[in-house]
């Protein structure tokens, strides 16, 4: 299961999500809700025992459902908080929802989406705004170099576009 999708630190701020977020979060509830059921409907067949065995493992079952039933409530408060990032924006300075083209110093093209911290996933492209590199990102405008990291392992990259 993606754990990308956490609990957000306020719930009544609005939550602002990419498309593929908002897929995430929709299909993260949706596998809760089957899980819950499922093991809703194992424990109704587990009562209809009375040995030992069986007991311990209604205790564990019980167990697993409180954890997804938690992690359901958390989502679904989430997913009554989330909308999706507006589609038109200045695309003159990178924001929330800009999608970055940056050059390395080898000449490597990298592209990342700013995100919200609730759905950054850096090995699928999709970083904070709040991380050191999304704070350095926002606000720049195309061909302004970006400085990342400290000392030895800084890095610099340019901004070659903005979507």
């Amino acid at each position: 299961m993606n754990n990308t999708l956490s609990t957000p630190s306020t719930a009544q701020s609005p939550i602002l999500l990419s498309k593929k977020g908002m897929k995430e979060l929709k299909k993260a509830v949706a596998q809760l809700e089957h899980d819950r059921s499922a093991l809703i409907k194992g424990l109704r067949e587990l009562d209809r025992t009375t040995g030992h065995d069986e007991r311990l493992e209604r205790i564990e079952r019980l167990a697993q459902l409180e954890t997804v039933e938690s992690e359901l409530h958390d989502k679904q408060r989430v997913l009554t908080h989330a909308k999706l990032l507006p589609t038109k924006r200045a695309r003159m300075r990178v924001a929330l929802g800009s999608v970055v083209d940056l050059i390395d110093q080898q000449g490597r093209l990298v592209r990342y989406t700013l995100v919200d911290t609730i759905e950054a996933n850096p090995s699928d492209g999709r970083i904070s705004t709040l991380s050191p590199l999304g704070r350095s990102l926002v606000g720049k405008t195309v061909q302004d170099f970006v400085e990342w990291g400290s000392g030895l392992r800084a890095q610099s990259f340019q901004l070659v576009s903005i979507k």
